[in-house]
């Protein structure tokens, strides 16, 4: 028996199909026929299953109605079946400082074949002999190659590799595939291995990208201190995701682990342009300058930082969607995702931000400046 623990890094084969249940030979039919119907999906290779033919064994079947007519227990007559084949250490041969163990049990020709258990003496001590094959039924069979546990349940195991095929397509064929078959009651399946991993991993970072958006939205509503101004500034993730789609669709990029955490790098980086551009406009409000022209004036003056900060991040992060090096298969979608996303929404944060603020906001209130010690009233009193 082997008992493994949780690793914190897995390396998992990239598809591994699980089929549960309790009877070993309704578990191997179904395997088998698992394995069969798997090796026929283009993108499958080396298609394998957990259950192999195991070794040929006697198996003894005990009629306990007849032990109890002969006054036999079941107990001892397995102890001594088993104690006759296997062998029993009776004593210890002690030789100089060595201690041999001493087995014993029926030489060889007495209990190898099954005509000679059949006629093992189950109660030596009784004045009639009676043979193992009066009390007991002896089948030849085929042993399990293994049993394996999952969760507490008998389990097979089929494992494959991928062949130029991508591992969330191969999945979706592998589920319709296994709802073909016809399951009996207490089985199932389910599809494990480095999918399930993936699925792990995108369900966090789909949290990690919820939980980005989120403390980026209180950072600038605190900043603003306006509810609005801050959610059309949140427009720009959108607008990155335009850039994002459209690049992997061309590059022939498919959504990865990497592709998410460039997405949560989105969720910092695009907000930038849309609060300098933003809070330029208030400032030129709080100026005196009507809405319109503060919106003119603010899109002139922040065009060139906007453009500066988006190309040194773009050219950064050129090297690295160029795919240059070994390992860079890992880091080019990241990098694409990055440069997609923050060059189509500086273009388009220009251009739409002004137009959702113009509509969305209302011209903010400038204090009246108070008035000079020269134009102060002088109030003439008689006396």
């Amino acid at each position: 028996m082997e008992v493994s623990y949780p690793a914190l890094f897995s390396f998992k084969s990239p598809i591994e199909v699980e089929i549960h249940g309790y009877n070993l030979d309704t578990l191997k039919t179904l395997s088998r026929a698992a394995e069969t119907r798997l090796a026929e999906i283009p993108g499958l290779v080396d298609v394998r299953s957990s259950l192999q033919s195991g070794n040929p064994e006697i198996r003894i079947i005990y009629n306990r109605d007849r032990l109890s007519e002969y006054g036999l227990s079941l107990r001892n007559v397995a102890e001594l079946v088993r104690n006759k084949v296997q062998g029993s250490i009776a004593t210890e041969y002690r030789q100089a400082e060595r201690l041999i163990d001493i087995m014993v049990r029926l030489e060889e020709n007495d209990r190898l074949g099954l005509a000679e258990l059949s006629g093992l003496i189950v109660n030596p001590r009784g004045a009639i002999p009676i043979r193992l094959s009066a009390v007991a039924e002896l089948q030849v069979n085929e042993g399990p190659s293994e049993i394996r546990r999952i969760d507490q349940t008998r389990s097979a195991v089929i494992y494959a590799n991928l062949d130029g095929a991508d591992l969330g397509a191969v999945s979706q064929d592998i589920a319709v595939a296994m709802q073909e078959f016809d399951y009996p009651l207490g089985f199932s399946y389910s599809i494990s291995g480095q999918n399930e991993e993936m699925q792990t991993s995108i369900n966090s970072l789909i949290m990690a990208f919820a939980l980005a958006l989120f403390l980026v939205y209180i950072v600038m509503a605190s900043q603003f201190e306006s509810m609005v101004q801050p959610f059309l500034i949140m427009m720009t993730v959108p607008l990155a995701l335009i850039g994002v789609i459209a690049a992997l669709f061309i590059t022939g990029t498919s959504l990865s682990i990497m592709v998410f955490i460039g997405l949560i790098i989105l969720a910092g980086i695009v907000v930038n342009n849309a609060i300098v551009l933003i809070d330029y406009i208030n400032t030129l409000q709080d100026r005196g300058v009507e809405k319109a022209t503060a919106i003119v004036e603010a899109g002139r003056a922040r065009l060139r930082p906007i453009l500066m900060t988006t190309l040194t991040t773009v050219l950064g992060l050129a090297p690295m969607a160029l795919g240059l090096g070994e390992g860079a298969e890992i880091r080019t979608p990241m990098a694409v995702t990055v440069i997609a996303g923050l060059s189509v929404s500086m273009v388009l944060t220009l251009i739409v931000i002004p137009v959702l603020y113009a509509q969305f906001t209302r011209a903010r209130q400038t204090a009246p400046e108070p008035a000079s010690a020269s134009e102060a009233p002088v109030t003439v009193t008689e006396s």
